[in-house]
């Protein structure tokens, strides 16, 4: 019986070089990040006058006004934020996002030598966008954050109980978008909130990856037949779930599997050919990991 139960496998222990590989590695692209989200700010939304939300978007403020050092200022403002979500968010995510403010802070300074892309506002717009947030989506993806507002939100939706942290980031941000828009120009805020929208949907690309699969359900008599059908066609391994009907009261046992979103016509033939009276439901999924296994014998 495939239900029985089975012995669990032995939880394996990484060893030094893993984890001084994973270490490296993590480094390796929250630098990589924090010079594309350098290289966005230099070559399109400063020389354009359009600003990024949270500490970015303050500190490129109060650079414009001041002329001093942006990568100097993201740095510096960052750092009381990181102390006041030491507690909530653990030492490990605060000391990568110190080691990922101090690389853009870096980066920042690297970058201000580089000539503009464009003066074109759109374009600026656009590109800087999706730039500052394949650059920040990096950084995030890898246990790091380089918005001090973001993380301050996240504390206080957690003392108050009664806001969420989207709706505590928007307010702050709303408030800093209002302020551009009185020292750049309405214009100019119009612009900067239209980049911090597209930032925001690269961002979600990239911390949900961009091989978006596709979870399946299906209840069928012939589960056995389709799960094998699954297995031998598309090369994806299938789930059994003991089940049972609401209006029949009777056992069912329903199959699972994830599959790729292209595979999803292949996969709704194959079911149908078996059961022309199969229940399918099919949900998007975002990110997979895993080993898929293929059945031996076919």
């Amino acid at each position: 019986m495939f239900f029985a139960k089975k012995k669990k496998p032995e939880i394996k222990i990484k060893s030094k070089r893993e984890i001084v590989f994973c270490i490296i590695n993590r480094l390796a692209f929250l630098l990589s990040g924090a010079f594309i989200v350098a290289i966005a700010l230099e070559m399109f939304l400063l020389p354009n006058k359009i600003i990024d939300g949270g500490v970015i978007g303050i500190s490129m403020m109060i650079s414009y006004i001041t002329k001093w050092n942006l990568g100097l200022l993201i740095f510096c403002i960052n750092i009381p934020f990181m102390f006041i979500a030491l507690k909530s968010l653990g030492k490990k995510f605060i000391l990568y996002t110190f080691i990922a403010t101090a690389m853009l802070s870096c980066a920042t300074n690297i970058a201000v030598s580089l000539t503009p892309a464009t003066n074109d506002l759109l374009l600026a717009t656009i590109f800087g966008g999706i730039l500052l947030g394949l650059g920040v989506g990096l950084i995030l993806r890898n246990c790091a954050s380089l918005d001090g507002t973001e993380m301050l939100s996240i504390v206080l939706s957690k003392k108050l109980k009664i806001i969420s942290v989207g709706e505590l980031l928007m307010g702050m941000n709303l408030f800093i978008y209002t302020a551009a828009g009185f020292l750049l120009g309405w214009e100019r805020a119009m612009y900067s909130i239209l980049t911090y929208y597209v930032a925001s949907k690269v961002i979600d690309s990239v911390l949900e990856g961009l091989d978006k699969s596709k979870s399946v359900r299906i209840v069928s008599e012939y589960w056995e037949e389709i799960g094998d059908s699954i297995m031998k066609d598309l090369n994806t391994s299938v789930t059994y779930i003991k089940s049972k009907g609401g209006y029949s009261k009777q056992e069912k046992i329903l199959t699972f599997c994830v599959v790729n979103k292209f595979d999803i016509p292949k996969l709704k033939e194959l079911v149908h050919d078996i059961d022309p009276k199969a229940f399918i439901v099919t949900e998007d999924v975002h990110e997979v990991e895993g080993v898929r296994v293929k059945k031996k014998g076919h």
